[in-house]
């Protein structure tokens, strides 16, 4: 591998993967051999979800193909999902390489979100949620995702 120029986040232990390998709880909204969906505690939207490779990557630089092709198809699900459920007038995606770019945890992953009312996403401090409502999104998600299978037979 040929090593990048990005400054990675110092944080310690990767929280992504000890919440796949169920050390510490999180919402997983469904998972695969390759990519994951998280329900995010900090919701900047109307329906927030973090994509990510069940692998340990830490940037776009270092997918593999699969990956890339794989997460991108889960970004596409997510916003699928995200619409179904929540009927917003928009859907903003976003990832972040390197400490400078905004990358907090050195595993990489993109968000999707409904846009809030009055538009956009939130940007600073969100109050964080406590599993129990994640838990109540993911429900909310998996039906509407669970309404797109039966539509796509």
């Amino acid at each position: 591998m040929i090593a990048n120029s990005i400054q990675l986040p110092d944080d310690g232990s990767c929280a992504f993967c000890a919440y796949l390998n169920g050390t510490r709880p999180y919402t997983i909204l469904a998972r695969d051999e390759v990519t994951a969906m998280l329900v995010t505690r900090e919701q900047r939207g109307v329906a927030h979800v973090l994509v990510i490779p069940v692998r340990h990557v830490e940037t776009v630089l270092d997918l593999s193909d699969e990956e890339a092709c794989n997460v991108m198809i889960a970004v596409r699900e997510a916003a699928r999902v995200i619409d179904r459920a929540e009927r917003r007038p928009g859907i903003a995606v976003w990832q972040n390489n390197g400490v400078p770019a905004g990358q907090s945890i050195s595993h990489v992953h993109f968000h999707v979100a409904g846009t809030l009312p009055g538009g956009r996403t939130e940007w600073g401090d969100v109050p964080e949620l406590p599993i129990t409502e994640t838990e109540a999104l993911a429900d909310k998600l998996r039906a509407a995702r669970d309404d797109l299978a039966v539509e796509q037979r």
